[in-house]
């Protein structure tokens, strides 16, 4: 069975970098080799339910104001149109439309898997994430997915736990800010004790509406976490928090310790 994971994306410029969260990000592909992925993006956002379902999904360069060097990048991953239907049959009644030609592979997921499968050899699926539905009806679709694992399909969550992008600090040794810092480590506990319920719903204190101002990025954890058995702990692969208010805490679900 393989396991799941959620991967911190952080700046676009990650996918050209060289530094912790690229190596772990390495580090990890070197331990999972899953026949596909189901990729959770904090930047594809749906109206309804959708996954795609087109042979070569496009590289979608969805970022301004970055150096041409990234919006060079491609990541040919191939797609795989019957793990899609899989995807459409294991989230009945739930209505998903296969999208053949609309959307692709965006920055949250490609940079970081060219990273974990710099070849782009292994196919790649994304999951739209349905703007209408709460954090609890993410959690609870995210679990019929389950069976994915034993065929061999990595399901993999894209995004930040902590994104306040109004609150960024541009210098590269910026601290994190308090309300960040705390918001991180109430994650990093519920996580360890498995303590789901304090994840979909975290408290609404100030630290989780500064860390958590919009719920994008903060879903894919949702679908990463949904797939934990009541005997796997969470293993921590990575954590920090950049430009004082971007959280970098990776996660892998179901992988021996």
């Amino acid at each position: 069975m393989l396991p799941s994971v959620f991967l911190a994306h952080g700046s676009p410029m990650n996918a050209l970098a060289d530094n912790r969260y690229t190596r772990a990000w390495r580090a990890f592909g070197e331990r999972v080799r899953p026949r596909a992925v189901l990729a959770v993006s904090a930047h594809w956002v749906t109206r309804g339910a959708a996954v795609t379902a087109m042979e070569r999904p496009r590289t979608i360069h969805d970022f301004g104001n970055f150096p041409r060097e990234l919006f060079e990048v491609e990541y040919p991953a191939p797609g795989d149109p019957r793990l899609a239907r899989r995807v459409q049959e294991l989230l009945a009644p739930t209505p998903v439309s296969l999208d053949r030609d609309q959307w692709g592979l965006d920055h949250g997921t490609w940079s970081v898997l060219r990273h974990v499968y710099p070849q782009a050899d292994v196919p790649v699926v994304q999951l739209g994430l349905d703007a209408a539905l709460s954090a609890r009806e993410h959690y609870e679709l995210a679990q019929r997915l389950r069976p994915l694992r034993d065929e061999g399909v990595l399901i993999a969550g894209f995004g930040n736990v902590v994104h306040n992008l109004r609150r960024l600090d541009w210098d590269e040794n910026a601290v994190p800010a308090p309300w960040a810092g705390h918001f991180n480590r109430r994650v990093d506990a519920a996580l360890r004790s498995r303590d789901h319920a304090a994840l979909i719903e975290p408290v609404g204190d100030e630290a989780t509406r500064l860390s958590v101002p919009t719920p994008e990025h903060y879903w894919p954890l949702l679908y990463a976490l949904a797939q934990q058995g009541q005997d796997e702990r969470a293993q921590i692969l990575i954590d920090g928090i950049e430009h004082a208010s971007i959280g970098m805490l990776s996660v892998l679900f179901g992988a021996p310790q």
